[in-house]
């Protein structure tokens, strides 16, 4: 088995720094399982959707009829996973590297969403950011940093949006649609963004009041330690990432770290385009219409239940989950086409050329072991 510089960075990156308590995540063996295990599950929730709309006619139709322009927006936006990833973590780099590489944030932020979507529940995501911006010079600790306050970013972000989209009334018509053991989609959007803001509230305690969790911690692993000694380890260890959460806040305590922060939680919403985006670009795909906001809020709907799904870029799950989500906006027949758009915007693009990208790491990182050992050695 040859070794490259991908699985010695990407075991560094991986668990030496940020992940301490996770063994190695990141390989190119288990990217490709990730791959492969995303094709078969998300394959098997679009059969699924086929039968449902049970009408190959209507679907080939409507195949025919697709509206090709919007499939080409739905590449843009596939494209906003690199570009607004990528200005996102160059905005808090900055901010404690003097000139990070653009290029290389913007490949960072592409290949992040990348190994995200072929990982369970988006666990490659960070270790891919970190691994990228190694691979551009940037050093660990500012790697680290601007993974996490990129996630930070995030956070703010739909904590922020979405209370303010509900304050100035969107989305009331969403009170009228779905039914889901008795509950609307607004219910459901509303249930969402208050387990968002319990999550913010969550991390801010963390970050800025490390110690306190980090006792409480030390004292439940001492209690579970003397029946689960695995358990307690794991639990110790987890204070180093506090820690390390910690000081990230530290580094932007200052009020060009806040403007930072700002700017990088304004990226957020580029940077989720696609995800946010997909569902009413696949909507005019097939020639249908609905208000902009009410489907821009189902698909963030959409996008926090997917976090929680166990496979590959919630492969399989997602399929059968946005379909029923979007059933009162999408016939029976036509939903095979618009979840196969929707698909595409959310991931296939940008999983077709992240490959391409890791292809070519993997193809160098062979070929200069390859020459290191036909090379004579010296004297």
């Amino acid at each position: 088995m040859r070794i490259t510089d991908w699985d010695i960075a990407g075991k560094i990156a991986a668990t030496r720094y940020f992940y301490p308590s996770m063994p190695l995540l990141l390989t190119p063996k288990l990217l490709r399982r990730g791959f492969l295990i995303f094709v078969i599950a998300s394959l098997a929730g679009w059969g699924i959707t086929l039968l449902y709309g049970n009408d190959l006619p209507a679907f080939l139709a409507g195949v025919r009829r697709l509206e090709w322009i919007w499939v080409l927006a739905g590449l843009g936006l596939a494209s906003l996973d690199w570009i607004g990833g990528g200005l996102r973590l160059w905005v808090v780099a900055r901010h404690i590297y003097p000139r990070p590489p653009l290029k290389g944030l913007i490949l960072a932020g592409g290949m992040g969403a990348w190994a995200g979507y072929i990982t369970p529940l988006n666990s490659g995501a960070g270790p891919m950011t970190m691994y990228t911006m190694r691979r551009y010079g940037v050093p660990l600790p500012v790697a680290v940093t601007s993974t996490f306050m990129s996630f930070v970013s995030t956070v703010l972000f739909f904590a922020i949006a979405g209370p303010l989209a509900i304050f100035f009334g969107a989305g009331r018509s969403l009170g009228q649609r779905g039914n889901v053991l008795g509950l609307s989609l607004f219910d459901l959007f509303l249930g969402s963004l208050v387990i968002i803001g319990g999550i913010g509230v969550l991390m801010a305690v963390v970050m800025f009041f490390p110690r306190v969790v980090r006792d409480l911690l030390h004292h439940v692993a001492e209690g579970i330690g003397r029946r689960h000694r695995g358990v307690a380890d794991r639990l110790e260890r987890l204070r180093t990432g506090i820690d390390h959460a910690h000081e990230s806040v530290v580094a932007f305590n200052s009020p060009r770290g806040w403007l930072a922060l700002f700017w990088a939680t304004i990226l957020s919403g580029p940077s989720h385009a696609n995800k946010l985006l997909a569902g009413y670009v696949a909507l005019r795909a097939v020639g249908l219409h609905a208000n902009f906001v009410d489907i821009l809020l189902v698909q963030t709907l959409v996008m926090f239940l997917l976090y929680f799904a166990p496979t590959p870029g919630a492969s399989g799950v997602g399929e059968v989950l946005s379909a029923a989500v979007m059933s009162s906006y999408v016939p029976r027949e036509l939903t095979p086409i618009y979840i196969l758009i929707w698909r595409l915007t959310l991931s296939y693009f940008t999983i077709a050329f992240g490959f391409l990208v890791f292809s070519g790491w993997v193809t160098r990182g062979r070929k200069s072991v390859d020459e290191s050992a036909l090379a004579e050695p010296a004297g």
